[in-house]
């Protein structure tokens, strides 16, 4: 399957303290029906820190069996030790995945060569496609241009998932791996800017909510219709910032109950959006244009 476009980083439903398995269903053919062009589940949004093992088994399993080969599903894969890393890429490769997107290793702060090890043996342990995630606001660490050039020359790592914050680091990835991977914004406020520099697409945490205008928007500027998305972009922009207003998912939970699609609570160490996040992300909603109830 080719990864290409806007995805759905999917929150966890969870309903008496268990995975709400009916509403990660319904929440899943909603994506679908919204035009997403794929699926990940069991990433930072999916809280996946938190699930337990046959949780984490299971939530996978469920969106393999929605998707149905109708779009690619690339599930959160990784932990800071990389035999356990390995062994994980190996189990989900056999639930069916289409891809894995595998984080860099946390809190132990490997060097570049560390990290270059580390995926290489993340994508000798499976066959199927391999997405590097950088995100050092949660690792502690930022893997450079220069390390993902020398990971873009092994034929199983195809993307990189860019989430450092920076159009300008971006731009240097789009550079060091000449054209041998895609690069996909972690963050939906980057997605126009970090398209305009070579990337590919987002994996989104306010497709949840804005599921269409969001494929649309990300359609049209790989359309060449770079008016069409920018306008896109900038009404949406009230809501992509106000879903990072604290710690993700917890706004997108609540945006989600805002349109009256209850996903459940958080497991702790995750608390519940005050009343004052909640107003705040119902009126940037309002502001671009999405459904959002009192």
């Amino acid at each position: 399957m080719k990864l290409q476009g806007a995805f759905t980083a999917l929150v966890t439903p969870f309903r008496g303290g268990r995975v709400d398995e009916k509403a990660l269903r319904r929440l899943i053919r909603r994506q679908l029906r919204a035009g997403i062009c794929g699926l990940v589940p069991c990433g930072s949004t999916g809280e996946a820190a938190t699930l337990a093992p046959e949780e984490y088994r299971r939530v996978i399993e469920i969106t393999v069996e929605e998707a149905a080969g109708r779009v690619p599903v690339v599930p959160g894969v990784g932990t800071n030790s990389t035999e356990r890393t390995a062994a994980s890429c190996r189990l989900v490769e056999s639930l069916g995945a289409d891809a894995l997107l595998v984080i860099v290793p946390y809190y132990n702060k490997p060097t570049q060569e560390g990290m270059f090890r580390h995926f290489s043996a993340a994508a000798e342990a499976v066959k199927i496609p391999v997405v590097v995630y950088n995100i050092p606001g949660r690792t502690g660490v930022n893997i450079t241009p220069e390390t993902m050039a020398r990971l873009a020359e092994i034929d199983n790592i195809v993307a990189l998932k860019e989430a450092a914050g920076s159009v300008d680091q971006a731009a240097e990835m789009v550079k060091a791996v000449k054209g041998r991977m895609r690069v996909y914004s972690g963050d939906d406020s980057l997605t126009i800017p970090m398209m305009a520099v070579g990337a590919h697409g987002i994996v989104s945490v306010a497709s949840h909510v804005s599921g269409r205008e969001l494929a649309e928007m990300v359609r049209a500027f790989a359309a060449g219709k770079a008016a069409k998305a920018t306008e896109l972009h900038l009404r949406l922009l009230p809501l992509f910032k106000a879903l990072f207003l604290t710690t993700n998912p917890i706004p997108i939970k609540a945006a989600l109950r805002l349109q009256g699609f209850d996903v459940g609570g958080l497991r702790l160490p995750l608390v519940e959006a005050t009343a004052e996040q909640v107003e705040a992300i119902r009126r940037a909603m309002v502001e671009a244009g999405v459904e959002a109830r009192k």
